[in-house]
């Protein structure tokens, strides 16, 4: 694992300008389970695996409201198995529980943030927790999947639970609000989370019309979304839920809220040049990996939840 990246300029100097090079519309929403009203944002199936890696998928989930539940049955996905990549969880409203085959159990609140890395391989489920499912209330969430390069991929699965009180928030210049540094790095501050390779994913509050600059290594993919409100990114006039795939070239653009304000995600990594081969749950690097990786989890050798 390293945690060792491109040193991001600060946000101040001049560099060459990224160009938009594909505008990301509001998807379709549909269920996952049934507790995750989600809009695929892009993924590898319906926008390839080169112009996005090391990311793979971004699903938003909500803002919506659920009735509160006085069985405590809670709502969300069964028992279902990863291999070859990672899931990162920004959960936003709500509250989530999960537990896996190794026994291990966390919960997330607002402002959490869960950085799991199925690698070898894991069974887990993911829900509301009973305390949310009997309260109700509304659920906002992102779920971002992040490819591992080949030599990463069997590595032993772990998580990351990040707390909300741990991840750096920065004071954007001119009042224009505020940017959390879950992983990379912003104008110093150093994002919570560790990675396998180069990358940064920063959530940015911004206040009603406010204009921000941000600076990004030149050569990595770049990925902007709005998940709340309205902002234009350069030319691109974008509203929840939208986004952009910038162009590699060049460093810097510019995000301007409406007036509303918004909330954006920004996501930009180092890309991994090598095969990509996705199937359901499994991202590996060629079909007979995929092949064993069905077997393995039919067989029971990534474990099974109690």
């Amino acid at each position: 694992m390293t945690t060792t990246r491109t040193p991001t300029t600060n946000p101040t100097t001049p560099r060459a300008t990224k160009a938009i090079d594909t505008v990301l519309p509001a998807p379709p929403p549909h269920w996952v389970g049934d507790g995750f009203p989600v809009r695929s944002m892009f993924s590898v199936h319906r926008h390839g695996a080169a112009g996005l890696s090391p990311f793979l998928m971004l699903d938003l989930a909500g803002p919506h409201d659920f009735e509160p539940d006085a069985t405590g049955a809670s709502r969300g996905v069964d028992e279902h198995p990863h291999r070859g990549f990672e899931t990162v969880t920004i959960l936003y409203q709500g509250e989530l529980e999960h537990r896996d085959s190794a026994g291990g159990h966390g919960r997330l609140g607002p402002g959490d943030v869960q950085w799991m890395t199925a690698a070898a391989g894991i069974v887990h489920e993911e829900k509301h927790s009973a305390a949310f499912t009997k309260s109700g209330g509304t659920l906002e969430m992102v779920q971002l999947w992040v490819n591992l390069p080949r030599r990463d991929k069997g590595v032993a699965p772990r998580y990351q639970d990040i707390a909300a009180g741990d991840i750096p928030s920065v004071e954007l210049p001119d009042s224009a609000g505020s940017l959390r540094v879950i992983a990379g790095e912003y104008n110093g501050a150093r994002g919570a989370a560790s990675t396998f390779t180069p990358m940064d994913v920063w959530d940015a509050e911004l206040n009603s019309g406010a204009s921000v600059s941000l600076t990004l290594p030149e050569g990595h993919t770049a990925i902007v979304l709005v998940l709340r409100g309205a902002a234009s990114v350069g030319d691109a006039e974008l509203e929840a839920p939208q986004g952009v795939v910038l162009t590699r070239e060049g460093a810097s653009f510019v995000v301007e809220a409406g007036p509303e304000g918004a909330l954006v995600l920004v996501l930009s990594g180092e890309p991994i040049d090598e095969p990509v081969f996705a199937h359901g749950p499994f991202v590996l690097s060629g079909p007979e990996e995929i092949g064993t990786a069905i077997n393995d989890y039919r067989e029971g050798r990534m474990g099974r939840l109690a």
